[in-house]
């Protein structure tokens, strides 16, 4: 699964923001192949005010269907619309989606599993050239 999202840093102006944000999220909601949309209203820090204000994630069947949902007249009207906030004050993110079984992730198709392994792969690969 693949997931897009969108953070939003925190609006110095939050009814322009809201505004935006509404129009922002009507165009959204009309993109093809979503198959989950979740939203993330930050509340706080551990470290104060935080930087975040909301997080807006879309989740796709694959990158093909993200990549279309994005490419289509209406992903890119939204596109547009983000715009109208300031600059930065927006961040896009594609992220690879790993589903977590029984409390946690499995290690064969974990990122940082697939990194261990080359690692080991090039560790072995150098104690036989010695």
């Amino acid at each position: 699964m693949i997931k897009f999202m969108i953070v939003f840093d925190q609006p110095e102006d939050p009814e322009n923001f809201e505004n935006v944000y509404q129009d922002f999220l009507a165009l959204v909601e009309r993109m093809p192949h979503i198959l989950r949309r979740q939203v993330v209203h930050i509340t706080g820090s551990p470290q104060g005010a935080p930087r975040f204000y909301r997080i807006l994630e879309l989740y796709f069947e694959s990158t093909a269907a993200q990549q279309d949902a994005l490419m289509s007249e209406i992903g890119q009207e939204a596109g547009q619309e983000l715009s109208r906030l300031p600059k930065g004050a927006v961040q896009l993110l594609f992220a690879d989606v790993y589903e977590e079984e029984g409390g946690r992730t499995s290690l064969t198709t974990s990122p940082a599993k697939h990194a261990e392994e080359a690692q080991d792969t090039e560790t072995a690969a150098q104690s036989t050239t010695e």
